[in-house]
Formats: C-alpha cells, sequence, structure tokens
C-alpha cells in the first residue's frame, strides 16, 4: 500500500512499531488497522537516497487494502513494450 508520512508520523511509527500516516483528507493521524484489526508490525524502515521516500517492510495481519486484498498493487498489469537501451 501507499501512505503519507510527514516527520511526526514517521516518528511515531518508530517509537510504536505499528505503522501510522496522516490523512491529508481527513487532516488527523490514523495507525494502519486500528479500525479494522487489519494492523501491519513493522519490521524494517528504509529511506531512499534522496531522503523522500520510505519503504517500510511489515508483517501483515489481514488485508492491506481498502478492497480486501493482500496488496494495493495486485490487480492490474499495465502492458510496457520493452524498449532498447541506448
Amino acid at each position: 500500500m501507499v501512505g503519507w508520512m510527514d516527520d511526526e508520523a514517521l516518528s511515531r511509527t518508530l517509537a510504536t512499531g505499528r505503522t501510522t500516516f496522516w490523512s491529508r483528507s481527513r487532516k488527523e493521524y490514523w495507525v494502519k488497522g486500528e479500525t479494522s484489526g487489519n494492523r501491519q508490525w513493522v519490521r524494517e524502515v528504509r529511506l531512499d537516497c534522496d531522503g523522500d521516500t520510505l519503504l517500510i517492510k511489515v508483517d501483515q495481519e489481514g488485508p492491506a487494502c481498502h478492497t480486501g486484498t493482500r496488496s494495493c498493487f495486485d490487480d492490474r498489469v499495465l502492458p510496457a513494450t520493452a524498449g532498447v537501451a541506448r
């Protein structure tokens, strides 16, 4: 799944071991699984080379996606033509 984190959400995630996100629409922090029971337990957090993207590896309880699937990226694969490096 993809979620939005600001510095406070990241701090809460690192302190609790539970993924915490900032909801831009609701203007509040939320912990994945707090209401659904589909919790994420943080195993590893990595910062990309630009310092603007996180990869968080988790142990997932139940589905991660609001559609009920394990991943938000399971269903649609877009066709792409393999290019030749120039």
